[in-house]
């Protein structure tokens, strides 16, 4: 069933010190986010090389969680529907960001290294080829202008 899907979020900044935006070294860029009915909201913040708060999420670093997030749901959908067994499942993914001289910039490309350990050693061809058709299925991944690769590993479980 094809459809259309509709997300809200509302930020709320809080960064104001008494003087506002007088300055661009006068307010925090402090922020959280949140969504109705969530458990809790995300503190976030601008990375600290622009003036942000080292301890908050900023933008950058949940484009790469989202992108790491989807890709994982993703192949973990496809692995169910070829009857590969998924029992541990863990990313490290990292992302590079060039700025443009003129105040902004972009990603040039985001690196997931998925570690995906499955039930038997039958399932290890199969499970690294999913990674591509995870990819095709991301919705986040064909939403962005830059190259997201892939850098797996499949390993089989070791009893313990």
């Amino acid at each position: 069933m094809l459809g259309t899907h509709h997300y809200e979020i509302a930020i709320d900044w809080q960064g104001d010190q008494g003087t506002g935006t007088s300055g661009y070294r006068d307010y925090r860029r402090r922020h959280v986010v949140r969504a109705a009915g969530k458990e809790h909201d995300i503190a976030g913040s601008s990375d600290r090389t622009f003036h942000g708060d080292r301890d908050r999420w900023n933008p950058e670093e949940l484009l790469i969680a989202a992108l790491a997030q989807c890709h994982m749901l993703s192949y973990l959908h496809v692995a169910t529907s070829h009857g590969v067994i998924v029992r541990g499942y863990t990313d490290a993914a990292s992302g590079t960001m060039v700025e443009d001289g003129r105040g902004g910039g972009a990603f040039t490309e985001v690196v997931l290294r998925p570690r995906v350990v499955v039930e038997d050693a039958t399932m290890l061809a199969l499970a690294a080829e999913l990674h591509a058709e995870a990819s095709e299925k991301c919705f986040i991944a064909a939403s962005v202008a830059f190259p997201v690769r892939h850098e797996a590993t499949v390993v089989v479980l070791v009893d313990g």
